[in-house]
């Protein structure tokens, strides 16, 4: 019984693993998302190290084949751009281990010594900054080079097989290129919406949750510490929205897709980039907003001064997070309805603001005490209003200037 039940639970096991390789199968072939990448770049890197060997192995005859399929799938980036500037770097660090080792070994010959000075010469060329990530591919050409160079028996055969590895390099480097340039080159102005999307939804879960709270004047401080702890674990948030951004930006450069109609209205991601600096520093606003209302209760426990001020900041964050779900759903093909709706929001959380600020001083609330927080909130209320009102103004400019 228990071998039984051991192999219909292997069964089970091996079915759902064959399931969820269908539903990514699935995805890859219906979505243009992450996996459709990742399967793209894998045929790609397979073709260019293909090549790469068939060019090195076949038609040169090389000893060491490998150096080209192994370049030409190194240097196969996320981007065109990135290709093209890491494939300057990894030869740069592979000829200046190559040369190192030429210019050492005729000297000194392929004696311990000589290896000890390599590894010293290497590692420091290695972490020269122009070189960037491939700065440790010196060294591990050196030990490479040192090795063929170590095992030829002439200097013409030295001679011949340290430069047989740039070479092999260079062609490697050069296949890998032209693949990724010709062969679906990778267009990722989408990265763009996402991480604006990411933010917005962020901004807009933590502010849906504060604004029922404030209307019903349920403020404690195990609430105000729960929103002030998710305010501050935004900046994985923004650090990962600039990264596709600049991502989004890259994949333009060199990138012959540009030229295609499909992609001519999205040659500039200068209005999304408007668009995540300001939701940077809304999300910094709120973070403000919270700790001084976790301080606030830390200091004086639960005491509501003027519920109907906090009801109307209520309605103001209310529509604030109406403008961040629009955000949070972005998209280029329906940008220009989106933009109408934002404008319109707009317009309602400029009213509910204005509201705020006259609620508090009709109410002759303490806007100047630290103690309180009513001066923040007013002074963010102000702040998050002007930068929802640019984004709406920036996002309708870009619709107008692609219209």
């Amino acid at each position: 019984m228990a071998g039984e039940g051991g192999g219909q639970g292997a069964e089970a096991a091996a079915q759902g693993r064959f399931e969820r390789a269908r539903r990514w199968w699935r995805r890859a072939r219906g979505i243009p998302g992450y996996e459709r990448h990742t399967l793209l770049l894998a045929l790609k890197s397979t073709l260019a190290a293909t090549l790469a060997w068939v060019v090195s192995y076949y038609l040169l005859d090389a000893p060491s084949p490998a150096f080209a399929p192994f370049s030409a799938v190194l240097i196969m980036q996320v981007t065109v751009y990135q290709s093209l500037l890491q494939s300057l770097r990894y030869l740069a660090a592979v000829t200046a281990g190559v040369a190192m080792v030429a210019v050492l070994g005729f000297l000194g010959g392929p004696d311990l010594l000589t290896f000890v000075l390599v590894a010293l010469v290497g590692l420091s060329i290695g972490r020269w900054p122009a070189l960037g990530a491939q700065g440790a591919q010196v060294p591990t050409a050196a030990f490479f080079a040192f090795s063929t160079y170590a095992s030829a028996t002439s200097v013409t055969e030295k001679a011949t097989q340290l430069g047989q590895i740039v070479l092999l390099v260079l062609i490697g480097c050069a296949i890998g290129v032209v693949v990724n340039v010709t062969v679906a080159p990778p267009m990722r102005y989408r990265s763009a919406e996402y991480g604006i999307r990411s933010l917005s939804t962020a901004l807009g879960e933590l502010v849906s949750d504060m604004y029922p709270v404030l209307r019903e004047g349920e403020l404690n401080e195990e609430t105000c510490r729960q929103w002030r702890w998710r305010a501050e674990q935004t900046g994985g948030l923004i650090t990962q929205a600039r990264d596709g951004f600049r991502t989004a930006e890259e994949s333009l450069y060199f990138n012959p897709r540009r030229l295609l109609r499909r992609y001519r209205g999205r040659t500039s991601f200068e209005g999304y980039g408007a668009v995540l600096e300001a939701l940077e520093r809304s999300l910094y606003q709120v973070a403000s907003l919270t700790r001084s209302l976790h301080q606030w209760h830390e200091e004086e426990g639960d005491r509501h001064d003027d519920l109907a001020f906090l009801r109307g900041y209520a309605d103001f964050l209310e529509t604030l997070t109406k403008i961040a779900q629009v955000l949070g759903e972005l998209d280029e093909d329906s940008l220009s309805e989106q933009a109408r709706q934002m404008c319109r929001l707009a317009d309602q959380a400029q009213g509910c603001c204005r509201n705020v600020a006259d609620g508090a001083s009709r109410a002759g609330l303490p806007l100047t005490d630290p103690a309180r927080p009513y001066g923040v909130l007013v002074v963010e209320s102000s702040r998050l209003m002007e930068e929802f009102q640019h984004v709406c103004d920036v996002l309708q400019r870009h619709v107008d200037q692609n219209a």
